[in-house]
């Protein structure tokens, strides 16, 4: 097992080998029987291309056999950072096909996230898109941040560049040109490699409240369970059809039951680098979509727009809904605009958990819960304070422990002593109750989190940086209520005395740290000094009053 992954302890692995929800197989293995069994049927749709089952198992594992040629080994770890085309499907099985470990980065993150990832995991490879244009980026080249990297950390990085219109370099190689080049590895070269299914498939990242984000190793055995349970209460069939706009990278797009699981039951993938209405609903209605996975932002978007009673979007059965909490207005209106479709609210974490509303639920426990977990060994408890269960209905922190739920971050043993009890329940965080049906309801958090879109932001980490600022003085970020993002985050600052500050020249300060931009703060603004609490800490719940109310 790669150093610095914390295992399941042996009774808890040995009780879900014994129940069946672990099979010890590789993804790889499971996988190689659905490109078999499904092997004529259309898996993945990009564009104007429609590609089998049959054609995504030769061309990941051609892909593989290439990257063997370039020096990758069973074990290696690969930042990946692409956008969703069928690229980023062929790299995340071929990597799987070697034994490679992919370490999902968002394609919003920049030099200071990416960085991380790889000084953290030891990468020795960066997938990433050629160039991203934007009025705050600029002309920004992945590839020179790679580079940046590389050399900042005196490691040799081997860069794997997808739609590149520019010459590569010696330690750079197109995506594009792996797909076609004849690799010298034969098939062998995949089929010897021995993969532990207890070692990590694929590392996520989480939104964690301290700094840069945590890296979740999630093992062959918890994720493949993952997304087999997940579809299993989504009502998915080999004729559905599944449109991924969120970045793929995320654990919901990619396994909740997402990619993987749509694969699992033998249906299609429509992929979407665009969340624009017009090119979201001409999607569904050419693709004949059946399930879409969104936030309430995107949702609440596509709503408002007036190209939606313009398509043919009967053939939608299924909104799964996740991220943040969707509003009663907003699902009524979905009501109306798609009476095909049922919003699935759901509950999930990178960390594991999962919790769906189930389809057949009463309207009122969809309408008021985020769902009840999809397992029955999740061992799900709402603690206060002290750690003591609350009665049923009050409300508590959510711990949880079960079969695909991490048992510590990767590399991170002081924080794991935090974020884990003794007896290895995960802290969330989240602050839920028990509802009368058993569902559960999402009651907000104890993390110092800001939810802006289902992207969860770190407070503590945007408030180091702009302490930084010269003129700064003391800083707190907390969210503040938005319609269609949930939240966004309001600065609220101190400045020194004689100085001044805008919005613009704050945010131009802290995008010289190369963060990702949905970072940013939206709203700032001053205070003579920080509330304090009663036990001397900034008391963000008045902010958030005086901002709100101000």
């Amino acid at each position: 097992m790669i150093d610095g992954v914390v295992p399941f302890p042996p009774e808890f692995a040995a009780r879900y080998r014994a129940r069946g929800y672990w099979r010890d197989r590789p993804l790889r293995a499971e996988f190689d029987d659905v490109f078999h069994t499904y092997a004529d049927r259309i898996a993945v749709v990009d564009g104007p291309e429609q590609i089998t089952y049959r054609q995504l198992d030769e061309r990941s594992t051609h892909l593989a056999r290439n990257l063997v040629d370039l020096g990758l080994r069973a074990g290696d770890r690969v930042v990946v950072q692409l956008p969703n085309t069928a690229i980023f499907v062929y790299l995340y099985f071929a990597l799987q096909k070697l034994g490679a470990v992919p370490v999902l980065a968002l394609p919003s993150h920049r030099y200071r996230e990416i960085a991380h990832c790889v000084s953290l995991t030891d990468a020795v490879a960066c997938a990433v898109p050629a160039r991203h244009r934007s009025s705050r980026d600029g002309d920004f080249s992945f590839p020179d941040m790679v580079r940046r990297i590389g050399k900042d950390q005196e490691r040799q990085l081997l860069g794997l560049v997808q739609g590149s219109d520019d010459p590569l370099d010696d330690r750079f190689v197109a995506l594009e040109e792996l797909l076609l080049r004849k690799p010298d590895a034969p098939e062998e070269a995949l089929a010897s490699v021995e993969i532990d299914p207890d070692d990590p498939a694929v590392f996520l990242l989480s939104g964690g409240t301290t700094g840069v984000p945590k890296l979740i190793p999630r093992s062959h055995n918890d994720y493949v369970f993952n997304s087999r349970l997940a579809v299993s209460v989504c009502d998915v069939s080999p004729d559905d059809a599944l449109l991924l706009a969120l970045p793929i990278e995320h654990n919901l797009p990619l396994a909740c039951p997402g990619l993987q699981g749509f694969l699992l039951r033998g249906a299609r993938v429509v992929l979407s680098t665009s969340t624009r209405p017009a090119d979201v609903f001409d999607l569904v209605e050419r693709h004949r979509v059946t399930h879409i996975h969104l936030v309430p932002s995107l949702l609440i978007r596509w709503l408002a727009d007036p190209g939606i009673g313009s398509h043919d979007l009967s053939s939608l059965r299924v909104l799964q809904s996740g991220g943040q909490r969707l509003q009663p207005e907003v699902r009524e209106r979905a009501g109306r605009l798609i009476p095909t479709a049922v919003v699935q609210e759901n509950f999930g974490m990178a960390e594991g958990l999962l919790m769906f509303v189930r389809l057949d639920d009463p309207d009122d426990v969809r309408r008021e819960t985020c769902g009840r977990p999809i397992c029955p060994d999740d061992e799900v408890r709402l603690v206060d304070d002290d750690g003591r269960d609350v009665p049923p209905g009050e409300v508590g922190e959510l711990c949880v422990r079960g079969p695909y739920t991490l048992r510590g971050y990767f590399r991170a043993p002081e924080h794991n002593t935090k974020a884990f009890t003794p007896d290895g329940y995960y802290l969330t965080g989240d602050l839920m109750r028990l509802h009368p049906s058993g569902n559960y309801v999402v009651e907000g958090r104890k993390k110092d989190l800001i939810n802006r879109g289902g992207e969860k932001i770190s407070a503590e980490e945007v408030e180091n940086l702009i302490l930084a600022h010269p003129d700064v003085a003391n800083v707190a970020c907390v969210p503040v209520p938005d319609e269609v993002l949930g939240e966004r985050m309001c600065a609220c600052v101190v400045l020194r005395p004689g100085t001044e500050l805008e919005l613009g020249e704050l945010c131009d300060f802290l995008l010289a740290f190369e963060i990702a931009k949905h970072k940013l703060p939206e709203r700032l603004e001053f205070f003579d000094e920080l509330p304090l609490s009663p036990i001397g800490k900034v008391s963000k719940k008045d902010l958030v009053a005086s901002v709100t109310e101000g």
